[in-house]
């Protein structure tokens, strides 16, 4: 099974405030569910809480030690079990969807990830750890312009970039 992670970014490595997102940009949403869709997503009690529901077409795994429960949704708090339950319902693509805490933990069992590199800097207090890329090969790489309203921008641009682990 293969182990993925998908996340958007900012220019410091933010990645929300509050248990909310950032930014608001409706083709990386799009992208992220075309992505994820008809597979299993990992991530942790917070991260699920701010979605606030089991996303469609997916197979929602929470990682919580406080006992979270939700229905619709297989709860695990120990990594290797929830891993396990991936692979005895034959996921080919597991998907680490977030918070902070679970990227940090789970990046040592990933070997793709799908990265959104969004113009924002700003007020965080969530972060994905800096990423080394010297052991990862890109392997995809598109440029979305800023969608600009009425002089104010509605959607910041963006870089999406898919990484392969090296061998």
């Amino acid at each position: 099974m293969k182990i993925s992670m998908i996340v958007a970014y900012g220019k410091n490595w933010e990645i929300g405030l509050k248990n909310q997102m950032l930014w608001h940009i409706s083709e990386d949403f799009k992208n992220f569910k075309t992505i994820t869709s008809g597979h299993h997503i990992l991530m942790g009690r917070k991260t699920f809480e701010s979605i606030g529901k089991p996303l469609p077409n997916r197979i929602s795994i929470v990682l919580s030690n406080s006992g979270f429960e939700c229905e619709g949704v297989h709860t695990f708090n120990d990594i290797q079990k929830a891993l396990n339950f991936a692979r005895e319902n034959a996921e080919e693509e597991l998907f680490i969807i977030g918070g902070a805490n679970i990227y940090e933990t789970m990046f040592p069992y990933v070997n793709k990830m799908y990265l959104s590199e969004v113009d924002f800097e700003g007020i965080a207090d969530a972060f994905l750890k800096e990423i080394d890329f010297s052991s990862w090969d890109l392997t995809e790489e598109k440029t979305h312009e800023a969608i600009i309203v009425d002089g104010k921008v509605k959607s910041p641009a963006w870089n999406f970039k898919v990484w392969i682990k090296k061998d």
